[in-house]
């Protein structure tokens, strides 16, 4: 083999090791930050006003789930609870890809964006709780904690 032909194949090995390399780097990053999640992405845990456990005031206390995933996720089966044991569930509902789901303490009739707790007593304590969110195998999809009286909400 002659020196050019040896210095060839050493570029061509180089530039192909290289490219590897990164198309690797790329491969992983991008799949990871594109696979998204489904996860608690607000907590509004004092409504505004007095607490009367109004309707208006307890819908107007609630948690947001969001799915960044680029497919729709089922929920069925999925719970949602605080530090008290209090605990949503989900029956039939999908979540669209990229979209956000509230779920309001209190009652109402559930839609494509809305859910309703069903209860009458205000689930979310004013200073301090932790949310949970699980799948329908019990898996932790996500919790987010707050503490503090000086806010109304948490993003989570």
């Amino acid at each position: 083999m002659n020196q050019g032909t040896l210095m060839y194949y050493t570029r061509t090995a180089a530039v192909l090791a290289a490219s590897g390399a990164a198309a690797l780097a790329l491969a992983a990053a991008p799949a990871q930050a594109a696979t998204g999640s489904v996860h608690l992405y607000r907590i509004y845990y004092n409504s505004p006003g007095t607490d009367t456990r109004s309707g208006a005031s307890l819908d107007a206390e609630y948690i947001q789930i969001k799915n960044t995933t680029t497919r729709s996720v089922s929920l069925r089966g999925w719970t949602v609870t605080d530090a008290s044991a209090h605990k949503y569930a989900f029956s039939t509902y999908t979540l669209g890809a990229g979209k956000t789901v509230t779920v309001h303490t209190g009652k109402g009739t559930n839609t494509t964006a809305n859910r309703y707790w069903g209860s009458g007593n205000y689930i979310w304590n004013n200073d301090k709780d932790t949310a949970t969110l699980r799948t329908s195998t019990g898996a932790r999809a996500s919790t987010c904690s707050y503490n503090s009286t000086k806010a109304s909400y948490k993003m989570c």
